[in-house]
């Protein structure tokens, strides 16, 4: 049994500051010397702090084998060099790669602080300089992971909304083609900044694939078309020009048209129309093609 602290002198001023060594080993041999007691410590109660309704596996035997990995991870990290900064992202990554939620990784966490305290109490209770040193030391290990794990936790968070925003994006504004040479972009929604930048991303790159001659933008689906929409609209109607394509505004409904003339917004040199279909009667005139109306045979 460990029962005594070896503490080294540090500072001109004759500061007394623990240097992770207790009788000659350092703060992780000491935890390490435990490992026994703070694993069925530990595996007890996150057995007890499992989650409900979540990815975490129900099955007892599944859940003790994931919750071993979880914890040797942390006394591998803490055997190796502590101020590591690259060392302890690589724990963290770790965790993360476990799939686990947050609350169930910071428990896990809370309840190894807490078996290390216990150890602390049970091997130095009466000499309380000692133990308040021992507790700075334990925060000094701990807490950078704490704060490590919600750091990288919110970035892979913040990136996967970025993902999915962008993904989401992308599909709502697609260039489709109908015809040959005759494509089609509906328009659902509020168009802010970011996504008239993908709008026009999207329609130079449809009518490079597509080889379109004539681009539909139809807005029937726009609730709201004030000047900075029509902005928006109007360059990328500019954008496709300059690839060699006409585009076609389509889906003015009466209201959009009166608040576009009420707004002083100048579309004289971007042909509208007031429906799809009209638009595509116009886009195959511009290519030259009409549509044929036949009898059918009954």
């Amino acid at each position: 049994m460990v029962n005594s602290i070896k503490l080294l002198n540090y500072g001109d001023k004759g500061e007394t500051l623990i240097k992770g060594e207790v009788m000659g080993y350092t703060f992780g041999n000491l935890i390490e010397s435990k490992r026994t007691e703070i694993k069925d410590y530990w595996n007890e109660r996150m057995i007890e702090a499992r989650p409900k309704n979540t990815v975490i596996p129900l099955d007892k035997k599944i859940l003790e084998s994931t919750n071993d990995n979880y914890i040797d991870l942390i006394f591998d990290y803490l055997n190796g060099t502590q101020s590591d900064d690259v060392h302890l992202q690589g724990l963290v990554k770790r965790f993360l790669a476990f799939g686990w939620p947050l609350s169930y990784l910071m428990s896990g966490l809370q309840v190894f602080r807490s078996a290390l305290v216990s150890i602390l109490l049970e091997e130095n209770n009466e000499n309380k300089g000692q133990l308040v040193l021992l507790f700075k030391e334990m925060d000094s290990i701990m807490n950078p992971i704490f704060e490590q794990l919600i750091e990288d936790a919110t970035n892979s968070w913040e990136e996967t909304v970025s993902i999915q925003k962008r993904a989401l994006l992308e599909l709502s504004a697609p260039l489709i083609p109908i015809l040959d040479n005759i494509a089609v972009m509906p328009l659902i929604g509020t168009i802010d900044t970011e996504r008239a930048k993908l709008i026009i991303e999207n329609l130079l790159n449809g009518v490079i694939q597509h080889r379109s001659e004539v681009v539909l933008i139809d807005i029937t689906g726009v609730p709201i078309v004030d000047t900075m929409v029509a902005h928006h609209i109007i360059q990328a109607s500019e954008a496709v020009r300059l690839v060699g394509a006409n585009c076609i505004l389509v889906g003015i409904r009466p209201e959009i048209a009166q608040t576009i003339v009420n707004l002083g917004i100048d579309l004289k040199d971007f042909p509208t129309r007031s429906s799809l279909q009209k638009g595509v009667e116009t886009a195959l005139k511009l290519t030259k093609r009409k549509i044929i109306h036949t009898n059918g045979e009954g």
